[in-house]
C-alpha cells in the first residue's frame, strides 16, 4: 500500500513527566491517513502512556497533539472520541453478564442523540439490534451474539472489544496490545480481523509480537525510554543495528 502524504494525527514535541521522570518525549510522531502504524519497544518504553496522551486519558506536559489539522491538546477523552478516535485497552473490560449483542447495543445507543439516557428505554435500545448483529458478524462473533461476555473465550472477548471500538465508525483506531495473551490460532484470527476492519480507517497499534507487526504495519516507530529510537518500514527497523541490539536480539528472524 502506498503511504498517504496527509497526516491524520501528529504530535509535536509532546512530553509527559512524572516528577523528575520523563515517561514520554519529546516525541514528534506523524501518522499517515489510511495506514497501519505500529508502536513497538520493551516495557517501560512509553507506548501505553503515549496512547493515553493521544486519547486524552492523561494530560500532556508540553507539546501539541494535532488531529486532522485541529489542535486537540488538553481535550477530554469524550471530546476526542466524538472527533472520530476510538481505542481498545490492554486489559479486557467487559460486563460479565451482558451478552455480546447487548454490549454493542449499549455502545451504539451511547453514541446516539439519546446519549447516556439509553438505559431508560429497552425499546430504544432494541433499535440498534440489527447494527449490533452486523458488527458481531464482521468480527466473527455472530454465533455468540446471545452469549454472556463472561463466557466468551479470551480471544473472542478481545474480538468483542474490537467490535465495540469500531461501533461508531471511527476514522482513527488505536489498539493497545490486541494479541496479548493469545495462542497462535487467536493471533492469526485477530491479524485477519484487523486487516478487515482497517479498511477506510487509520490504525495505530502497540504490539510486542513482531510477526504481527510485520503482517499488518506499513510503518513502525520504535520507542526507547519515551523517545523515538528508529522509524520506517518493518524491514527498515528490523535491520537497524540500534533496534537489533536494544530490542530484537541478533538472532531475530
Amino acid at each position: 500500500m502506498t503511504l498517504s502524504s496527509r497526516p491524520v494525527l501528529e504530535t509535536r514535541a509532546l512530553t509527559k513527566a512524572y516528577g523528575g521522570f520523563t515517561a514520554v518525549g519529546p516525541v514528534d510522531l506523524r501518522i499517515s491517513e489510511g495506514t497501519v502504524h505500529a508502536l513497538v519497544g520493551p516495557n517501560g518504553a512509553g507506548k501505553t502512556t503515549l496512547f493515553h496522551l493521544l486519547t486524552g486519558h492523561v494530560p500532556a506536559g508540553t507539546g501539541r497533539i494535532v488531529l486532522d489539522g485541529r489542535d486537540i491538546t488538553g481535550h477530554s477523552p469524550e471530546r476526542i472520541a466524538r472527533l472520530g478516535v476510538a481505542r481498545s485497552f490492554q486489559v479486557t473490560s467487559l460486563f460479565e453478564h451482558a451478552t455480546a449483542a447487548e454490549h454493542l447495543e449499549l455502545a451504539l445507543m451511547a453514541g446516539s442523540p439519546l446519549g447516556r439516557a439509553f438505559w431508560r428505554s429497552d425499546r430504544a435500545l432494541a433499535r440498534h439490534r440489527e447494527r449490533a448483529l452486523e458488527l458481531l458478524d464482521q468480527v466473527g462473533l455472530a454465533r455468540w451474539a446471545d452469549e454472556p461476555a463472561g463466557r466468551l473465550p479470551y480471544g473472542r472477548g478481545r474480538a468483542l472489544e474490537l467490535a465495540l471500538a469500531i461501533a461508531l465508525d471511527p476514522k482513527l483506531l488505536l489498539l493497545d496490545e490486541p494479541t496479548a495473551g493469545m495462542g497462535t490460532e487467536d493471533i492469526e484470527r485477530t491479524v485477519e480481523l484487523i486487516g478487515r476492519v482497517r479498511q477506510g480507517r487509520t490504525v495505530v497499534l502497540v504490539e510486542h509480537n513482531m510477526q504481527v507487526v510485520a503482517s499488518l504495519a506499513e510503518r513502525v516507530t520504535v520507542l526507547q525510554r519515551g523517545r523515538i529510537l528508529a522509524e520506517g518500514s518493518y524491514d527498515d527497523v528490523r535491520s537497524d543495528e540500534r533496534v537489533v541490539e536494544a530490542y530484537l536480539g541478533a538472532g531475530h528472524e
